[in-house]
């Protein structure tokens, strides 16, 4: 069973009574365990296929199962639910709280858990000290690299055990030193097992990945497995 599976979903908005056709049919499935780098010009749909996959949006038509449940049957609480259990996100914008501790950035997704584990505060030092902010846990966003504010963002995502880390453009407020050290993360957490998936318009970024999807206006141009790596799932 598929991770993540995307069936003929489209997606178009309504404004000033014209309507824009963003998404015009994509079919996906993802495994449990890939990383998968989705790369396409501005505009192509990149985004909103990523809002759709982390229940951040609806699809105007298609059906969208996440782990086996059929989102587009959910309710707002449960999307909610959804969002805070299942997926993690990074973006490119950092969404830190301001004034506030990185070890009390990452402990905020806990708090809203249906029940906060009774491990909380051990988690959130053992995941700010894998991403190496052991030193800066008690720092504030503003107080923080801009390579450390990312990795904060991303012990956040990780803190909730997620099935999924969503990255939309990770790298694209860093220098290419520190994109490069924010990207051997991302290797490193796919390596022990997290399934990774992350928009990006940098083709180097994408080499990364083992499965590159591109999209063109609204529609998978191709997908394609990196010739890097060994075929996913083979044992290899």
């Amino acid at each position: 069973m598929s991770l993540i599976h995307l069936e003929d979903v489209k997606k178009s908005y309504t404004s000033t009574g014209m309507t824009t056709e963003v998404l015009k049919g994509v079919t996906l499935k993802i495994s449990e365990g890939e990383y998968v780098a989705i790369i396409g010009p501005s505009g192509a749909g990149k985004s909103t296929l990523m809002s759709i996959m982390g229940c951040l949006g609806r699809p105007t038509s298609g059906s969208y199962y996440l782990d086996g449940e059929l989102v587009d049957r959910m309710n707002d609480k449960q999307l909610s639910s959804v969002r805070n259990e299942k997926i993690g996100f990074v973006f490119q914008a950092f969404h830190l709280l301001a004034g506030v501790s990185a070890f009390d950035n990452v402990y905020l997704p806990l708090v809203y858990c249906r029940k906060t584990p009774a491990d909380a505060r051990d988690r959130v030092r053992e995941i700010l000290e894998k991403v190496g902010l052991g030193e800066r846990m008690n720092h504030s966003p503003g107080k923080l690299s801009g390579g450390e504010q990312q990795r904060v963002t991303i012990a956040r995502a990780l803190v909730n055990q997620p099935k999924i880390v969503l990255a939309d453009e990770p790298t694209g407020n860093l220098d290419s030193k520190t994109g490069k050290e924010i990207m051997a993360i991302f290797d490193r957490l796919n390596a022990e097992g997290n399934t990774i998936l992350l928009i990006t318009h940098d083709p180097e970024v994408a080499a990364r990945a083992h499965r590159t999807i591109r999209i063109k206006d609204g529609l998978i141009e191709s997908d394609e497995k990196n010739e890097n790596f060994p075929e996913f799932g083979s044992g290899a």
